[in-house]
């Protein structure tokens, strides 16, 4: 633990000038992996529905310091569900931004938390979650978290991820705004992209810029960046690729660039840009491995309830503490399943597909990696063991949204009258709330708004709560008081 808590100081940035001499000794980044963290020995439910403070009989002490990357259109707002009903029930410290983002898409920076001030600034009770949506940057974040704070995220296949991105961010992103559909923009992206343009982090390789990676020459924008020298003969990644079986196999580091085929979505066809050969795959693997050496646990959307008893188990939380309802999804998504929808992917959008993977290579290569990782982490803790967590997380989940909820699902916006559960509409498509049920009794209300409200007015309750609002005379009383 001690090394990698050393490593954690240390960034992409700074790390990219050393990366000629890890070069020569033979890769060394891929030793920095920790051990896995330990297991529960099982993951019980308490019935009836009302939930527990936790497991049963703690088997390790939970983990309240927590640190998690909220990347975009992944999934990540359903976790961060979890975190604010979890750090609320329990009365924890979340580092909050002053609005909605920590100053995103710049880069993280400690200043910006909520009651934060450095080292000769006083005293200040410590922080215990991290989460709200920012710009990875490890050195300004543990300027606020301790380094053996818990470390996580999510990803998604950046093929599903385009059409979600595609969709939210239209009026938003230059090269999306001028093009007339996702598979224009994907037939020819140069002729609306342009690197640093308003808001085109969003059309290209969104994951690897949430990461707060660098990016390769090729695609700079920003003096500075370094060249890093090409390997000619490159390790291979043994990656899972997404909708295949759970077992490892080889994949071909040019398929980071021209998408392998997949067990959901057949042989991949070959770009026609053949131009995408965007860094070399010793630039990718650095990268990959230095996430490795920070990050705990990297959850999968397309595997999002395996993904949550993994994290259950990592934090030594109960099951009941990882079992939510999903958050800011859009109309026409699979809504009340237990994984995040494919954006509307079928058999006959292989081409484009390929296409989003090949264009978005950096995040397609960070996603057959986690993918991976994460399957080689349900080998380790059992695929029996896991298959029966997730049935009963499944089943939970139905019980309370059964006991919630209207219609005992997400509804459209138009029939959520109260505003504390309206969600914010952004983008084309429609986000989903909840109506909650009457009749409730008081503590079943409590909990079932926890799960029920939305990322935004969960914030500013949190803030309310960590800030209380200070009494005080209106101004125009002031100044009758004045001399």
């Amino acid at each position: 633990m001690g090394s990698t808590r050393t490593m954690r100081l240390w960034g992409p940035w700074s790390l990219g000038v050393a990366l000629g001499v890890f070069m020569t000794i033979g890769f060394a980044l891929q030793l920095w992996g920790g051990p896995f963290q330990k297991r529960l020995p099982g993951l019980q439910l308490r019935q009836p529905w009302a939930p527990s403070p936790g497991p049963a009989v703690p088997s390790c002490p939970p983990r309240q310091r927590l640190v998690f990357l909220k990347t975009h259109k992944s999934g990540s707002s359903s976790v961060l569900s979890l975190l604010h009903r979890y750090g609320d029930r329990h009365g924890l410290r979340f580092a909050l931004p002053t609005r909605y983002q920590f100053g995103y898409p710049r880069l993280f920076q400690a200043s910006w938390v909520k009651g934060y001030h450095p080292q000769g600034g006083g005293t200040q009770p410590p922080f215990h979650i991290l989460c709200h949506h920012m710009r990875f940057n490890l050195k300004e974040v543990l300027r606020v978290m301790p380094s053996d704070s818990f470390f996580f995220s999510i990803v998604r296949d950046p093929a599903a991820l385009a059409h979600s991105a595609f969709s939210y961010y239209k009026s938003t992103s230059s090269a999306f705004r001028k093009a007339p559909s996702l598979a224009a923009f994907l037939d020819s992206p140069r002729a609306y992209y342009r690197p640093g343009a308003r808001g085109d982090h969003y059309a290209r390789n969104l994951l690897w810029f949430d990461f707060g990676l660098p990016f390769p020459p090729e695609m700079r924008t920003k003096r500075g960046n370094l060249h890093p020298p090409r390997d000619s003969n490159p390790p291979q990644l043994h990656v899972l690729p997404f909708g295949a079986d759970p077992r490892a196999y080889t994949l071909d580091p040019n398929a980071l660039f021209h998408p392998a085929p997949t067990a959901a979505n057949g042989p991949s066809q070959t770009s026609s840009s053949a131009t995408l050969g965007l860094g070399s795959s010793s630039f990718i693997q650095w990268n990959l491995a230095w996430l490795d050496s920070v990050f705990d646990l990297v959850l999968v959307a397309e595997y999002f309830d395996e993904s949550l008893v993994l994290l259950a188990d990592a934090l030594c939380w109960g099951l009941d503490d990882v079992v939510g309802f999903m958050h800011n999804a859009q109309a026409g998504s699979e809504q009340g399943r237990s994984t995040v929808s494919n954006g509307g992917l079928t058999t006959e959008d292989r081409p484009l597909t390929a296409r989003a993977r090949a264009w978005n290579n950096l995040d397609w290569a960070l996603y057959v990696h986690f993918n991976h990782s994460l399957w080689a982490r349900i080998k380790q803790y059992g695929q029996s063991r896991l298959e029966s967590a997730v049935v009963e997380l499944r089943a939970r989940r139905e019980a309370l949204a059964k006991h919630c909820l209207v219609g005992g699902e997400a509804l459209d916006p138009k029939n959520i009258t109260d505003r504390r559960f309206r969600p914010f509409q952004f983008g084309s498509g429609k986000i989903l709330g909840y109506v909650l049920r009457s009749g409730l009794s008081l503590q079943d209300q409590e909990e079932c708004e926890r799960l029920a409200t939305p990322e935004l007015q969960y914030k500013d309750k949190l803030d309310v709560k960590q800030f209380p609002p200070t009494v005080s005379l209106p101004l125009k009383t002031s100044r009758l008081l004045s001399p």
